[in-house]
């Protein structure tokens, strides 16, 4: 009797961890009061050169090969767990616009609030109030909706969610009703495939 109990538990372990039960979170997307928060694939280098020019790709660090490539592949595995298309909103640094575009999930719209403030941390407060104004705004009415997916900065996703995230990593972010921050998951894209 204790060795089916143990393989009762072994069994359950493995259907929990199973990819298509995990994919709930798709649903929280769609349901829920949650967003996908994206910072920008790979964009070689640090920080952006003196004297760069948002509107000015050529005066930005932009995205490499690989984050171009890694920006693709992002948007093919959001399609293979079934989001087709959702409400794209992106900052206006032309690497987190060429992110946003390259997943290949509908118009990007630039938002203000996601911006860098790396070069100015005294935007940090500001910025972060008006996301959650923001979020508040968009996560209301009715549901199922589009999903909401973010693409911005290191700075600006450690700010809302108080976790340093590398160049393309991916959070589901659940949301308060007043577009404050609950919680999150790190979703691993290379681990899910």
């Amino acid at each position: 009797m204790k060795s089916f109990r143990i393989f009762f538990l072994m069994v359950w372990a493995m259907l929990c961890a199973s990819p298509a039960l995990s994919a709930s979170w798709v649903d929280s997307l769609r349901e829920g009061p949650y967003v996908l928060m994206i910072r920008h694939a790979d964009a070689p280098g640090f920080s952006d050169p003196p004297g760069f020019k948002i509107g000015d790709c050529s005066t930005q660090r932009n995205l490499g090969e690989r984050g171009r490539q890694q920006a693709r592949d992002l948007g093919l595995w959001l399609k293979q767990q079934g989001i087709d298309s959702a409400q794209v909103l992106s900052s206006a640094w032309c690497r987190c616009v060429d992110t946003a575009t390259l997943l290949a999930k509908g118009p990007v719209t630039i938002e203000p609030s996601l911006g860098s403030f790396f070069q100015n941390v005294s935007e940090s407060g500001p910025q972060t109030a008006a996301l959650r104004v923001l979020l508040a705004d968009r996560l209301k009415g009715s549901v199922p909706r589009k999903p909401l997916i973010l693409v911005t900065h290191q700075v600006n996703i450690s700010a809302y969610t108080g976790e340093s995230v590398g160049q393309g990593d991916v959070m589901l972010v659940k949301v308060g009703p007043r577009g404050e921050y609950l919680s999150h998951r790190s979703i691993s894209v290379s681990q899910a495939n």
